[in-house]
């Protein structure tokens, strides 16, 4: 059906309904139907499944994200990058190909975009033109604007279409079955575990399948910028969202505020989805004040490449003595956990190493498991480590 056909029976629902986004599925598609009817009449008739097609593509348009929405109900998509309103590519299967669709017009991916972050109590304009949202899936949404962006507005799209669990893990060789039982006694044993790795290595989906091993009677709090943890068996659980400045430039409420505000809940863990600022002190210092058992994550890498970035972020929030931040990341950190995207796309845990303490000013460490292609190699500190765990 002619994409110009489409927009002109859209425009004429749009006329009709004061507020589309409000109206009544049933009704909206009682109108869409009425209006393809009367488009069509006295004009040549086309079969039924091009009229299904047509309605589907309205509805579509007007309730859900327009042409996205084939790619987000495909299973093999991974990734949408969005270049421009007429240059869209997808991850595949781990190959990127250009899309043989795209919108019809600039402003139709812009409207686009302000539902999303609509939805989410978010602003993107000229003002802030570069924002982090979510969709209702959960998959992850970052949108850069012009000025800034110059072909147009882009939107990259993360899928996260499912619930990765540890047994998949195992399953899809990220992880061998022993090393997993190792992490869920640390989990059990309320290890501080920090989680590092590059972009698209898996941190999130690592910390949502890592946190099934939390106790189900546990108070758990978890601090985001943009909600993608999905833990569902604890039944005390209480999820916090942080908000940008609106467009007089009040109203922020950062990691660090709710951090802050995370220590007066009476959390038994405090999950943090990642630090990248100085928001990294305020969770070192709740780790290192007796909520044994918290977990965040932070892109680095490696393990030893996140502890130096760890030291960055810190000074970013106090000018402290190298030496006074080391000690307080030694004493408040147990576990590292490093996760690496491997040439083939596939995503594993890399290394797996235990914060000692400090000698000389130099961080002491253990390493307890490393990767490698022909299979994982465990350290010797890791059977000696499961001992002490029972």
């Amino acid at each position: 059906m002619d994409e110009k056909i489409k927009s002109k029976i859209k425009q004429q629902i749009i006329d009709e309904i004061d507020s589309h986004y409000g109206i009544d599925e049933i009704e909206l598609t009682k109108n869409i139907d009425r209006n393809i009817e009367e488009y069509l009449r006295g004009r040549e008739p086309i079969k039924i499944i091009e009229k299904l097609k047509l309605r589907k593509s309205i509805y579509d348009s007007l309730k859900k994200l327009d042409i996205l929405t084939e790619l987000l109900d495909d299973k093999s998509v991974k990734e949408i990058m969005i270049n421009s309103h007429n240059d869209i590519f997808i991850d595949r299967n781990g190959r990127y190909e250009k899309w043989d669709r795209h919108f019809e017009s600039k402003e139709q991916l812009e409207n686009i975009i302000q539902q999303i972050v609509s939805k989410i109590n978010r602003t993107v304009n000229v003002s802030n033109p570069i924002v982090d949202a979510r969709l209702e899936d959960g998959s992850r949404v970052h949108i850069v604007l012009p000025p800034i962006a110059l072909k147009g507005p882009c939107m990259t799209i993360r899928k996260f279409p499912e619930k990765i669990t540890i047994k998949k893990l195992i399953k899809y060789g990220s992880i061998d079955e022993e090393t997993a039982n190792f992490l869920k006694m640390l989990v059990e044993n309320r290890y501080n575990i920090f989680i590092s790795g590059g972009t698209g290595s898996g941190k999130t989906t690592f910390l949502n399948a890592l946190s099934e091993f939390m106790p189900e009677d546990d108070r758990v709090i978890t601090i985001e910028d943009s909600a993608e943890l999905n833990i569902n068996h604890v039944k005390n659980l209480v999820s916090l969202e942080t908000r940008d400045k609106n467009v007089e430039g009040d109203g922020e409420i950062n990691m660090s505020m709710l951090i802050k505000a995370a220590l007066r809940m009476n959390p038994d863990r405090i999950i943090v989805g990642e630090v990248r600022g100085k928001e990294a002190l305020d969770m070192i210092q709740a780790m290192a004040t007796g909520h044994d058992g918290s977990i965040s994550t932070g892109h680095a890498n490696s393990a030893f490449d996140m502890l130096s970035r760890l030291e960055t972020m810190v000074l970013m929030a106090e000018n402290l003595p190298l030496s006074a931040i080391r000690q307080q990341i030694s004493s408040s950190i147990n576990i590292i956990i490093h996760l690496m995207k491997l040439k083939n796309k596939k995503r594993v845990v890399y290394e797996i190493i235990e914060m000692v303490g400090l000698k000389d000013g130099n961080y002491q460490t253990n390493k307890l498991y490393e990767y490698c292609e022909r299979g994982p190699k465990k350290c010797n500190e890791l059977k000696n480590k499961r001992k002490n765990c029972n």
